[in-house]
């Protein structure tokens, strides 16, 4: 074979070629984000909630969702809710 047909980067390592460092660049950049998140996500943990979700004894002593379930009424029907205080009261003119 002649030299004029080979290649001149025959020979060379392949630490000497740039596209293998861009392809083992995009894993390694993973892997450093992903360590800083884990330092982020233990060094800054969130906060415990201590409310507790309501209950079917609640729901017995008559904690509802009703606020929810008028808005979704509202939303579906457009019709106002009637307050309390005004639906035993009669209507003047």
């Amino acid at each position: 074979m002649s030299n004029a047909l080979k290649s001149p980067q025959d020979g060379l390592p392949w630490w000497r070629f740039g596209l293998v460092w861009m392809v083992l660049a995009g894993p390694a950049v993973v892997v450093v984000a992903g360590f800083a998140t884990l330092y982020i996500a233990v060094t800054h943990p969130d906060p415990v909630i201590t409310v507790t979700p309501r209950t079917a004894i609640q729901e017995r002593q008559g904690i509802t969702h009703a606020p929810a379930m008028q808005g979704r009424n509202h939303a579906a029907t457009g019709e106002l809710p009637v307050p309390a205080d005004s639906a035993s009261a009669p209507n003047k003119p």
